[in-house]
């Protein structure tokens, strides 16, 4: 036989039901430690100001406005601004104005 072929003849329903749980259930738990590493790396992302007015549904005039108003704080790399998403989710949980 070759390597990782399985004779399902020799096993009992039983164990046949316990081989296929196994294997669904360390596919699950890999799926779910990919989906926990990648959820760090979102709340860490950049938006630009178009993204950030998208994310609020609001006008490039708001997200402006909100900027002089210390509501959200912008990140410049040279001429272009980009707001932690991170930030974002906290003004929108913390603040009663939305």
């Amino acid at each position: 036989m070759s390597e990782g072929t399985v004779q399902l003849i020799q096993l009992s329903p039983n164990e046949l039901v316990s081989l296929i749980t196994e294997g669904v259930n360390e596919k699950f738990q890999e799926l779910i430690n990919a989906k926990q590493a990648e959820q760090p790396k979102e709340q860490n992302a950049f938006l630009t100001r178009k993204e950030t007015a998208q994310f609020f549904k609001v006008s490039l005039v708001s997200i402006h406005q909100w900027m002089k108003d210390d509501i959200i704080k912008p990140y410049k790399v040279g001429n272009r601004t980009y707001f932690k998403k991170s930030e974002l989710i906290n003004v929108v949980e913390s603040s009663n104005r939305f």
